[in-house]
């Protein structure tokens, strides 16, 4: 009976105890459930950062590779470089002595004429095929100058290539090979809504190793690295090398995003592509015209600092200054003046000068525009018809026969002084002289300014051209040329 009595107290030990150690589990659990509750699905914990499901990550790329792979072409070039005396690489970095002794000069002023060879260039680079009979995009720099273009397809096939628009701005051009049958095409993604940190894939040439496959992320949108006025890079880690020019870059959907364009000397995990949206706008204009027409206001601008705020009564740096407006350009007949400070174009905003030149740059000639400006701290809204920017003025040569001296000339208009950065602002400008001519043999340069014509003031091509047209095959005739800040007289037959 005792010992009866023993094990029951026993169990009821147990008993309580267990009691009690399943109301701690209980307490803690409510406890923890009240304080570390998963958000359900209309809460939304403050500073919470979604990371994204480890298992989307791609665990290979060999699908979307082999997809992709066709469209993508290998492009060799070859052209002729004219160089004096013995062969000199034009990747060689210039010499050190170059700065001392005037580099191919010195030699040719002391120890005569060295005869000039000609030698045959070749490079690589990358393209991709955007229509089924042949276009294809690549690198203005690629192709330029270039005597030959052959193209070679992933199947091995090549064809020859012909250029059908480029641009040097943006580092764009379109050729055009005629294949045998229809191929294969990429398809065009939208590089506005790429992100940093989405993965990229780049298919390419580099060092001439064909069909090389990089991945790698976007590191940066949006970058500016003084290669052009409508610089827009896409920064990315993929690898990019020499020969990887003009490929493309590729999302994970396998779309293009871009178009492989430079790299950082010397930096690795550093690459630059253009924004295929910018290509796919000059598309259009690239196939009908050959060149790319951009929108001009006939405007200089200057980006703000905090001090210029401060001058201006500015509340921050938002905007661009203008500088300098243009005589009968678009600006100057809306009635825009210098001191404005542009802080719209239509309903956007600008934030500096480098997003006011692209958004100019991508109207059409003749669209009205709305353009705000800050005058003496008070708002004022502009109608300005866009213009055409012409960074190339077409190039006017002398009259050919006994008046010609070999020279290409070009009246100097005041806008032209200020793109060449010349003081001077009236008279004919030499644009390129023809080597073994008579203007070459009395030293007469490009950019050399040509006030008068056997004593007669020239400052347009109509009067230079009636100076020119008297000389005979038996007379000289004396020009007045002006070079930096040196005036003097030359005669020439």
């Amino acid at each position: 009976m005792a010992l009866g009595q023993k094990n029951r107290k026993t169990f009821f030990i147990f008993l309580l105890a267990f009691l009690i150690a399943s109301f701690i589990v209980s307490a803690v659990e409510v406890i923890r459930s009240s304080f570390f509750r998963d958000p359900g699905p209309d809460i939304k914990t403050a500073g919470a950062v979604s990371v994204a499901d480890p298992s989307q990550a791609p665990t290979s790329f060999a699908d979307i590779v082999e997809k992709l792979k066709p469209a993508v072409v290998n492009i060799s070039t070859t052209k002729t470089v004219r160089s004096a005396g013995r062969y000199r690489s034009p990747l060689r970095d210039q010499s050190p002595f170059d700065r001392y002794f005037g580099g191919d000069d010195f030699f040719e002023r002391f120890f005569g004429d060295i005869p000039q060879r000609e030698f045959k260039q070749k490079s690589l680079g990358s393209g991709f095929i955007i229509s089924h009979d042949g276009y294809i995009f690549t690198n203005n720099h690629v192709v330029e100058q270039s005597e030959k273009i052959r193209v070679k397809l992933s199947d091995g096939r090549e064809y020859d290539a012909r250029i059908i628009g480029k641009d040097a701005k943006t580092d764009i051009a379109l050729i055009k090979i005629k294949p045998s049958d229809s191929l294969p095409v990429v398809e065009i993604g939208d590089s506005e809504k790429l992100r940093v940190g989405d993965w990229v894939l780049a298919i390419g040439n580099p060092f001439g190793l064909e069909q090389t496959v990089t991945a790698g992320i976007v590191s940066a949108k949006g970058r500016v690295i003084g290669a052009g006025p409508y610089d827009n890079f896409i920064q990315t880690d993929a690898s990019i090398n020499p020969g990887n020019s003009g490929g493309p870059l590729f999302n994970l959907e396998g779309r293009v995003i871009g178009i492989n364009t430079a790299i950082v000397a010397h930096g690795q995990g550093i690459g630059f592509a253009i924004p295929i949206g910018m290509a796919k706008d000059m598309l259009p204009d690239l196939k009908a015209k050959g060149k790319v027409t951009r929108g001009w206001m006939g405007i200089s601008v200057q980006d703000i600092t905090e001090d210029m705020a401060r001058s201006f009564k500015l509340r921050d740096i938002n905007g661009a200054i203008v500088a300098e407006v243009f005589a009968e350009d678009p600006a100057d007949r809306a009635g825009l003046r210098a001191g404005d400070v542009i802080v719209a174009v239509g309903d956007k905003a600008v934030k500096d000068t480098h997003e006011l030149l692209m958004m100019i740059a991508s109207f059409r000639v003749g669209d009205a525009v709305r353009v705000k400006v800050l005058r003496d701290g008070q708002e004022k809204w502009f109608r300005v018809i866009v213009g055409e920017r012409k960074d190339q003025p077409e190039v006017a040569m002398s009259p050919r026969g006994a008046s010609d001296l070999g020279l290409s000339v070009q009246e100097l208009t005041p806008e032209l002084a200020r793109y060449l950065g010349i003081r001077e602002n009236r008279g004919i400008i030499v644009v390129d002289v023809e080597p073994g001519s008579p203007a070459d043999n009395v030293g007469i340069q490009p950019q050399d300014i040509i006030l008068q014509v056997n004593r007669v003031p020239v400052s347009t091509l109509g009067e230079y051209n009636r100076e020119m047209a008297k000389k005979t095959s038996n007379t000289s005739i004396l020009l007045q040329v002006k070079r930096g800040r040196t005036t003097f007289f030359v005669p020439v037959r």
